[in-house]
């Protein structure tokens, strides 16, 4: 019984600290950038994007699908970056246990 508890002391001192490293995230940014740096996305560790800068450079009326493009390649590659930071801090706090998070 004793080992029960301690393993349910054990489980709500590991619940807490996620609780906290999530929180944490909020305030961790990733930037990418597409085109050489003609599109920029700074989004949060909670997959929120925060920023878009678009340089002037690379706005054409006569091909606004390339500026799609490049604005979804930037912020498919924030996201990618922002799932590489939470596994890094989670994995911290699991010790490489496979969660879903």
């Amino acid at each position: 019984m004793k080992n029960m508890k301690d393993l349910m002391k054990q489980a709500q001192k590991m619940q807490a600290e996620m609780a906290r490293v999530q929180e944490a995230l909020a305030s961790k940014t990733v930037e990418a950038t597409a085109g050489g740096g003609a599109i920029k996305v700074v989004a949060n560790g909670h997959k929120e994007v925060l920023e878009v800068v678009i340089s002037p450079d690379v706005v054409d009326p006569d091909d606004v699908e390339m500026l799609q493009d490049l604005i979804l390649v930037a912020v498919n590659e924030a996201l990618r970056k922002v799932d590489e930071l939470v596994a890094a801090d989670m994995g911290r706090l699991t010790g490489g246990l496979k969660l879903p998070f």
